[in-house]
């Protein structure tokens, strides 16, 4: 399921789009658990309290810092409650739920999500920003 850019552009498969922004963000749940362990070491003066198998600190806190920037300034209010509400929950919660408690048909809710999920490719630079206002005139006609 490929979507044409503009000619300039090469191809952008949505669905691996969802799949890898999918992927980053249950990440993201753990990266930030991690940092906060980490700042709780720092402050207690414990270095090690558990092993670790990987040293790239600096590349999880840059993730973190870079998914938060995205989530707090790409997103609407409403793009925003579902992601969390989505990809954010300790429990796997599914979609027609989330429409129903939020009040939406499902079309606004998928266009909300999808929108959300483009945002924020776009915003960790996945995606360029054209593929974006592309979709959104391509969609209208």
């Amino acid at each position: 399921m490929g979507v044409k850019q503009l000619s300039v552009f090469e191809e952008v498969n949505e669905k691996d789009v969802r799949r890898i922004i999918a992927k980053e963000l249950k990440q993201y749940r753990a990266l930030k658990v991690a940092i906060q362990k980490k700042t709780e070491r720092y402050q207690e003066g414990v270095e090690d309290l558990f092993p670790s198998f990987s040293r790239k600190e600096k590349e999880k806190e840059l993730k973190v810092r870079q998914i938060d920037r995205a989530l707090d300034n790409a997103l609407d209010e409403i793009e925003l409650q579902i992601i969390k509400q989505k990809y954010f929950s300790s429990t796997r919660v599914k979609d027609i739920n989330l429409y129903l408690d939020m009040g939406l048909t499902k079309d606004r809710y998928y266009s909300h999500k999808r929108q959300a999920i483009l945002l924020i490719a776009t915003a960790l630079g996945i995606i360029c920003v054209q593929f974006i206002f592309y979709q959104q005139n391509h969609d209208k006609k």
